[in-house]
C-alpha cells in the first residue's frame, strides 16, 4: 500500500507516522502502536485499549474526512508516566458528531462512543499551524 512501511520502525517516544486515507490504515496503525508499545518499558499495559481506540480514530479519519481527498492522516503516540497519549490528525476541520450508543440494528456509528467509554479523556481541536483537526485520547495505565 502506498505510504506504508516496508520494514518495522525503530520506535521512539513520542512516535509519529503518516498514513494514506485507505481502508487498511487502521490495521496498519494498530500494528505500529503494538511495535511502539512493546519497545517501551511497561508499554504493554496500554496495548488492548490503545489499539481499539486508535483503530476507531483512524477509521473515522478515513471514512469521514471527506473534504480531505488525497490528504494523509498523521498519527502520534506518546507514553507518559501513567498514560498513553494518542493523536490522529486529518485535514478536515469539521468537528465530529457527538458520541452516542448505536442501536442494535446499526452496523456503524459506535466509534466515538467506544472512545468515550474506554479513554480516560478524549477530544478534538483544530490543528495548530495547519488545516484540519486533531482527535486525541488519553489511555490510563489501569484501562486494561
Amino acid at each position: 500500500m502506498p505510504g506504508m512501511l516496508e520494514k518495522q520502525p525503530t520506535p521512539t517516544n513520542p512516535y509519529s507516522w503518516w498514513l494514506p486515507r485507505h481502508h487498511k490504515s487502521a490495521g496498519f496503525a494498530r500494528r505500529l502502536l503494538r511495535t511502539f508499545l512493546t519497545s517501551q518499558p511497561d508499554g504493554e499495559r496500554f496495548l488492548d485499549t490503545g489499539e481499539l481506540v486508535l483503530g476507531e480514530l483512524v477509521t473515522n479519519a478515513v471514512l469521514h474526512a471527506k473534504t480531505a481527498k488525497g490528504r494523509l492522516i498523521f498519527i502520534r503516540f506518546e507514553v507518559r508516566p501513567d498514560a498513553l497519549h494518542i493523536e490522529v490528525h486529518d485535514a478536515d476541520s469539521k468537528q465530529p458528531s457527538v458520541p452516542r450508543p448505536a442501536s442494535e440494528d446499526d452496523e456503524t456509528g459506535r466509534g466515538l462512543w467506544l472512545v468515550s467509554q474506554l479513554a480516560a479523556g478524549w477530544g478534538c481541536c483544530p490543528r495548530v499551524g495547519g488545516i484540519g483537526k486533531v482527535m486525541w485520547a488519553l489511555i490510563d495505565g489501569g484501562a486494561q
